[in-house]
């Protein structure tokens, strides 16, 4: 991989990054994906006592189907009860195939008592996960985090750095696309994440458009 595109690929992550300051909230939501990870930090909140229960919500979605024996949300609630989570604190939510979906089918399961939640998912999907609850579920105070993996890092075994570009980049295209069909909020692309798109989409980066 040509060190152009591993710098095109930075650029799309350090934008997909925000990390907001979590506090205290009335649910943690676990997004689904191939990364167990997020289960990792969902717990990890838990523990912390920054919510009193965690809702996962997945069933699979474009690069998951297979890799777990049930649904994306099974995997990641019996990963948080290795990790001491009780049982009784968490909330599957076993339908979701896209972010979409996650926000939408987690506000009707949590119900109209959720005023603040913390919402964990890769970190490159940090930007598309604000950007959709802020679209689809208005009222509710969102903190959007994920793992602390560095760029280096992220990809796994399952999930090689060639899918993680494409995934990157179309997830900026969705940013473009979704806010006129009410999926997400308007993005701001700043001019050198819409170059380094425009150049890893001419170099094949293109499978998840």
């Amino acid at each position: 991989m040509s060190p152009a595109v591993l710098q095109a690929a930075r650029t799309l992550w350090d934008f997909h990054l925000i990390y907001d300051e979590v506090s205290k909230a009335d649910l943690i939501m676990g997004l689904g994906s191939y990364d167990l990870r997020v289960a990792d930090r969902c717990a990890e909140l838990f523990h912390q006592g920054l919510a009193k229960q965690i809702l996962f919500t997945g069933k699979s979605g474009n690069w998951t189907g297979g890799l777990y024996d049930g649904t994306e949300a099974e995997a990641f609630a019996m990963r948080a009860k290795e990790l001491g989570v009780p049982g009784k604190a968490i909330l599957i939510e076993p339908q979701a195939t896209n972010i979409g979906e996650n926000i939408r089918y987690a506000k009707a399961m949590a119900g109209d008592n959720i005023r603040r939640a913390i919402i964990v998912t890769k970190p490159q999907t940090q930007r598309r996960a604000h950007a959709t609850v802020r679209a689809q579920w208005p009222d509710v105070e969102a903190l959007v985090t994920a793992p602390p993996t560095r760029f280096e890092n992220q990809p796994t075994q399952a999930y090689p750095l060639d899918m993680f570009i494409h995934e990157m980049v179309g997830d900026v295209q969705r940013m473009i696309d979704y806010p006129a069909k009410g999926f997400q909020i308007a993005q701001s692309i700043p001019a050198s994440v819409a170059d380094a798109f425009d150049f890893l989409v001419k170099e094949g980066y293109h499978h998840h458009l």
